[in-house]
């Protein structure tokens, strides 16, 4: 090859290795211009969608920020409203409970008149009734009328006492009275103590009243209590007692009572069938034993010249059919032995 050759072989090469490093240097600034085109798109569309979601997030954060201003206001109105009922069922109560209040003062109100108005009924017989003897009306009417007040409250007597004493004891108004006036007040404050000491007497003199005739119905009680014990053949106060008397287990049929101890009527359960029948086999066994002590003994006949079961070096035996009585008897029946009872602790 001449020097030519190898010359332009060397340019040619030379050309050639410098396109081939320019076409890949090309493809890769192809490639990373797509690269880059790609991605911008793609930061573009990231872009437009975020803003998407953010415009939404928006509206949903309006449309909560709204629904939290009307459930505040929709709450409000609520409160309002069960306020406004909780504070008229109150006043209804109230005025409920005011009217039967009303109600009930001025029930009491007639009952106080009407009590006050028999009370000076009564005080006009106050010598007929605590002066000379007892009253056959009279007698048991206190009991009915304390039976009455102890079926009431301490809260209910408190509000008759309050109500009786608004009645009877009236306010005072002495402003602006002249000296007459002030005079006819004191007469009547008067009057009005005198009566007041007269209901006490009476009061305490029905308190009297009312304590003997307990007394007086305890006392037959007691009577009758005694009678009844004496009927039953008791000691007449067995009945009297705060505990009743102890029952005595005696027969019905006895006319006396019963002395006998816990041991002794123990002792009535005790033995029974088992008894019996224990002797009636020991009253057999003694039949049986003296049949058999008292029974005929005979030997048994000779065979061939001798007597059966006979021993050598032993004597002739009797003819046959002779009884001959036997030295060794039975041996004695052997006795129960008692069983042993259990002690009881």
């Amino acid at each position: 090859m001449s020097d030519d050759e190898s010359a332009y072989s060397d340019a040619e090469r030379k050309k050639k290795g410098e396109d081939g490093a320019n076409f890949l240097k090309n493809r890769q600034q192809k490639t990373m211009s797509e690269l880059d085109e790609q991605l911008a798109e793609y930061i573009a569309e990231w872009r437009k969608q975020r803003s998407k979601e953010d415009e939404e997030l928006k509206k949903l954060k309006d449309k909560q920020a709204k629904r939290k201003v009307l459930r505040a206001e929709e709450e409000k109105k609520l409160t309002e409203q069960k306020k406004s009922e909780e504070e008229r069922k109150l006043r209804e109560e109230s005025e409920k409970k005011q009217i039967q209040q009303e109600e009930k003062r001025k029930r009491l109100e007639e009952a106080e008149k009407k009590r006050q108005s028999m009370m000076k009924g009564s005080s006009e017989d106050g010598v007929k009734k605590f002066g000379g003897g007892k009253s056959g009306g009279d007698k048991f009417s206190n009991i009915q009328a304390a039976k009455g007040e102890l079926g009431k409250t301490r809260e209910q007597l408190a509000e008759e006492k309050k109500i009786a004493l608004s009645i009877r004891v009236k306010p005072l108004a002495v402003d602006g009275l002249g000296t007459s006036a002030l005079k006819s007040k004191a007469e009547e404050m008067w009057t009005m103590i005198i009566k007041l000491e007269t209901e006490k007497y009476d009061m305490e003199e029905r308190m009297k009243r009312q304590d003997y005739d307990l007394r007086e119905l305890k006392e037959r009680k007691k009577q009758q209590l005694r009678q009844k014990a004496l009927k039953k053949g008791l000691d007449p106060e067995a009945l009297t007692g705060k505990h009743p008397p102890k029952i005595q287990t005696a027969s019905k049929f006895e006319r006396r009572t019963d002395r006998r101890t816990y041991d002794d009527k123990k002792k009535l359960f005790e033995g029974g069938w088992e008894v019996c029948h224990t002797d009636d086999l020991q009253r057999i066994w003694k039949e049986q034993y003296e049949e058999f002590v008292n029974r005929t003994k005979t030997r048994l006949p000779k065979w061939f010249g001798e007597r059966p079961g006979k021993k050598g070096g032993e004597g002739d035996s009797p003819e046959d059919g002779e009884v001959v009585e036997e030295d060794n008897e039975p041996p004695p029946p052997q006795e129960p032995e008692p069983e042993e009872e259990e002690e009881e602790e």
